[in-house]
C-alpha cells in the first residue's frame, strides 16, 4: 500500500495570515475571547514559542504571551479554503478519507500519475495546494496509516517524510513510545517504569505481557511496535450522532438555571437535525461540564429529542455533582447504518 497523510499547518491560523500578511510574525491565535472563557482552536508557530497550543484556555494563552493577536474563527472561510485543498486530494485519487477541514488519507497505491510514485505525489500536492490557496501542508508517505501520520509531523513546518517499506522496521525500531497514537503521558510513564522508551525495547515484550500490563490496548501496542496497521482508507465516514453544546460566559449557578437555558439548545439541535434531514436516531443524551471542569453525560432511548426528555436528564445528571455549570450540551445518537438496512428488510 501507498498511503499518503496531508496535514496543512496550523490551519486556522494560516489562512488568517494569508488573509492578513501583518500577522505573520506576530503570535496569533484563532478562537474565543478570554472574557468568554474561550479557548485556542489552533495557534501560529510564534505563539508556540510559548507554549501555547489548542484546547489552552485563552486566558492563560494571554497570561504566556500578553502580546498575544487573538482572531474570531470564520468558519464559513476556513471551509471553502479546505474544499480547495479536498479538491486536489481528489485529483489524485478517489480514495479519500478526509478526518477534519485540516487534515486527510489519501490511498495511492493504484494512482498512476506520477509513474506512480508516492513521493512525487506528495511533491505535487504540497507544491498546488501554495499555489492555489496559499496554504502550506505537510505531508507524510508511508506504506499504512499509522506510519503516514507520523511521517506527516516529522518535518513540521512544511514537512515532507517518506518511510519506504524497506526502511519501515528500522525507522519504528528507534521510534520513540511516546509518537504511538493512543499513548499519552500515563501510559508513557508506565512503560518507562518499564524501562521502554523506543519501539524496539516495546517489540521486546511479549503479547502476554503487554495485556497483562496495559489491557485491550496492549494488543494494539504489540502491532504499532512492528509497525503494523491493516486499516484501509475509509471513503465514507458514518457519523454517529448529532449535537450542539455551549459554554457561558458566567456559571449557572443551579439547575433552574441550567433549566432556563435549555430551550434555546434543544432548538438548535433541532435545526441541525433538519439540515441533516431528520436522521433516524436511537437515544438522545446530555452533556454537563461542572465549573470545576468535570463532565458527566447521561442518555437514554426509546425517547423523541424534545424538551421535556432533556429537561429529565437534565436534572438527574446535574444532582450527580449539583454545583455550578460552565458548559450544557444536547444531542442525539444516530441508528447505525447496518440496522436500518435490517429494519428495512424486517
Amino acid at each position: 500500500m501507498k498511503i499518503l497523510h496531508a496535514d496543512c499547518d496550523c490551519f486556522y491560523a494560516a489562512v488568517e495570515m494569508r488573509d492578513n500578511p501583518d500577522l505573520l510574525e506576530r503570535p496569533l491565535a484563532v478562537g474565543g475571547r478570554p472574557e468568554h472563557r474561550g479557548v485556542v482552536a489552533t495557534c501560529n508557530y510564534p505563539a508556540r514559542t510559548f507554549g501555547i497550543h489548542s484546547a489552552m484556555p485563552m486566558a492563560q494563552a494571554v497570561k504566556r504571551c500578553p502580546e498575544l493577536v487573538i482572531v474570531k474563527p470564520d468558519f464559513d472561510k476556513y471551509r471553502q479554503v479546505s474544499q480547495q485543498i479536498q479538491a486536489l486530494f481528489f485529483e489524485l485519487t478517489d480514495k479519500v478519507e478526509p478526518l477534519s477541514l485540516d487534515e486527510a488519507y489519501l490511498d495511492v497505491t493504484d494512482t498512476p500519475r506520477f509513474q506512480g510514485s508516492a513521493t512525487w505525489m506528495a511533491q505535487w500536492l504540497k507544491r498546488e495546494a501554495n499555489a492555489r490557496t496559499g496554504i502550506t501542508v505537510s505531508v507524510g508517505a508511508a506504506p499504512n496509516k499509522f506510519l503516514a501520520k507520523i511521517a506527516s509531523d516529522w518535518e513540521k513546518p512544511d514537512g515532507l517524510f517518506v518511510i519506504p517499506p524497506e526502511e519501515a522496521e528500522a525507522f519504528i525500531e528507534r521510534l520513540p513510545v511516546s509518537k504511538l497514537h493512543g499513548v499519552g503521558p500515563a501510559t508513557q510513564t508506565k512503560l518507562e517504569r518499564l524501562s521502554i522508551t523506543t519501539c524496539q525495547e516495546l517489540k521486546a515484550l511479549a503479547l502476554p505481557t503487554l495485556i497483562e500490563q496495559f489491557g485491550k490496548f496492549g494488543h494494539r501496542l504489540y502491532e504499532l511496535a512492528r509497525g503494523i496497521d491493516r486499516r484501509e482508507v475509509k471513503t465514507e465516514r458514518e457519523r454517529k450522532s448529532v449535537s450542539v453544546e455551549t459554554t457561558f460566559d458566567h456559571d449557572l449557578p443551579d439547575i433552574d438555571a441550567c433549566r432556563r437555558a435549555l430551550p434555546a439548545l434543544v432548538d438548535k439541535l433541532d435545526e441541525r437535525l433538519d439540515r441533516h434531514d431528520r436522521p433516524a436516531t436511537n437515544k438522545v443524551f446530555v452533556k454537563v461540564r461542572f465549573n470545576d471542569f468535570s463532565i458527566t453525560t447521561l442518555e437514554t432511548g426509546g425517547h423523541a429529542p424534545d424538551l421535556a426528555t432533556f429537561e429529565a436528564l437534565l436534572g438527574e445528571a446535574w444532582q450527580r455533582k449539583a454545583r455550578p455549570v460552565r458548559l450544557l450540551g444536547v444531542g442525539v445518537r444516530l441508528v447505525p447504518p447496518q440496522e436500518l438496512m435490517q429494519l428495512g428488510l424486517f
